[in-house]
């Protein structure tokens, strides 16, 4: 059996990585909060977590404005990391590089790249649009002859460790009083509308005033056990390394106009990847490890030949190692569906970032926080994420996705 304490809590979390630390941290500093949190991990080694094997970086660049202003405070957050998640003199370092995103467009999108920018700049976001000559003054490396426009992050936009940041969310909850538990949620016992419970696999059973779902590539599962049906699938997503010997200066997070992406990991290094078209899209299963191998002939036949058109530089390299993770997709629209689960009291949904999940974890940890806390957002009105646009088939269509 799980050792707990005491049996009951106010807040139960499932899932420990960033998303359910980032909210455990949250609650636990928010000043109206005296209650207990416990936090269900069913793996604390976290080998399989997004927030570990995703590229972990930051942008503004998005088309809805929700995002835009989720983004902008995360990047506040993470610039000032040292002082808000000190534990005992230790601050934490997660390597901030703001080297921007680059997004390439050819004539088709350049409207569109216009339109984004247009949003992006009036929120507050360093966004710069730039046309060909412009681009081609500042990357001298890249290949132009197709582009109509891209867009850059002067500022507030780059990549991170990822696995840091979620360590620094974990010790810090662990600090203000957040109880870790080793175990997976075989069952949710409700009674109408309000949870009431979570029954481990070991058959512990801990009472709840309130449930959070945070749960992943697991979250749809854990939804289901409470009646409730969310669209979101775990995919399966591939990450590959490459170094090159011939200098590319002051690279950003580039995606080029065929939706592979790259970016800088050190000096002559870099990581890249792309999502596949959605009839080539495999599905990841955590205990199937079949669904996590990694297919090297994407690299080799899309993503290279690709960035090498954009690059001309990375037609000569050096392949490294790569790496398969999960992909929590919103199957709506692309955007994390946060909040209270429908007409459920106390069941709150944190699901489907697909693939925002690192740069939105301070935004949304704390809007999850208010809206247990204080029965609605206080900071930052996050409920056009909510799952009323489920039922509603209503969905907000995110044009920026990588």
């Amino acid at each position: 059996m799980t050792f707990l304490a005491s049996p009951s809590a106010d807040v139960v979390i499932v899932g420990g990585a960033v998303m359910g630390s980032s909210t455990a941290y949250h609650l636990l500093a928010d000043s109206g909060f005296k209650g207990r949190v416990v936090v269900i991990e069913k793996d604390p080694t976290y080998q399989l977590s997004a927030s570990a094997l995703s590229a972990a970086s930051i942008r503004q660049q998005y088309s809805s404005a929700v995002n835009i202003r989720i983004s902008l405070y995360g990047i506040a957050f993470l610039r000032s990391i040292g002082d808000r998640l000190e534990v005992e003199g230790e601050r934490p370092e997660i390597g901030l590089k703001e080297g921007g995103y680059l997004y390439c467009a050819s004539e088709a999108g350049a409207t569109i790249l216009a339109e984004n920018q247009a949003l992006q700049a009036a929120e507050g976001a360093d966004i710069l649009f730039l046309k060909p000559d412009a681009l081609k003054e500042r990357f001298p490396w890249l290949n132009v002859e197709d582009l109509a426009a891209g867009t850059w992050g002067r500022s507030g936009e780059g990549w991170f460790d990822g696995w840091g940041l979620l360590q620094a969310f974990r010790k810090k909850a662990r600090a203000l009083g957040a109880e870790y538990v080793k175990g997976e949620v075989a069952e949710v016992e409700r009674d109408g509308n309000a949870i009431v419970a979570v029954r481990l696999k070991d058959g512990t059973r801990i009472a709840c005033g309130a449930l959070v779902n945070c749960a992943g590539s697991g979250g749809r599962a854990l939804a289901a056990m409470a009646g409730l049906n969310i669209p979101v699938q775990a995919k399966r997503r591939y990450v590959f390394t490459f170094s090159c010997r011939e200098k590319v200066e002051n690279c950003p997070l580039l995606i080029d106009t065929s939706g592979a992406y790259v970016r800088p990991e050190g000096d002559g290094h870099f990581i890249c990847g792309a999502s596949p078209e959605a009839d080539l899209d495999p599905d990841w299963f955590d205990e199937d490890p079949a669904s996590q191998e990694i297919d090297h002939s994407f690299f080799e036949e899309f993503i290279w030949p690709s960035l090498a058109h954009r690059v001309p530089a990375f037609e000569a390299i050096k392949p490294g190692r790569a790496w398969s993770g999960p992909y929590d997709m919103s199957l709506l629209d692309h955007n994390a569906i946060i909040g209270q689960a429908g007409a459920f009291r106390n069941f709150y949904l944190c699901n489907g970032f697909s693939g925002h999940g690192l740069q939105q974890a301070p935004a949304v940890g704390r809007g999850l926080a208010e809206l247990i806390v204080h029965g609605g957002y206080r900071t930052l009105d996050l409920s056009e994420l909510g799952y009323e646009r489920v039922l509603a088939n209503r969905p907000l269509l995110e044009r920026n996705v990588i």
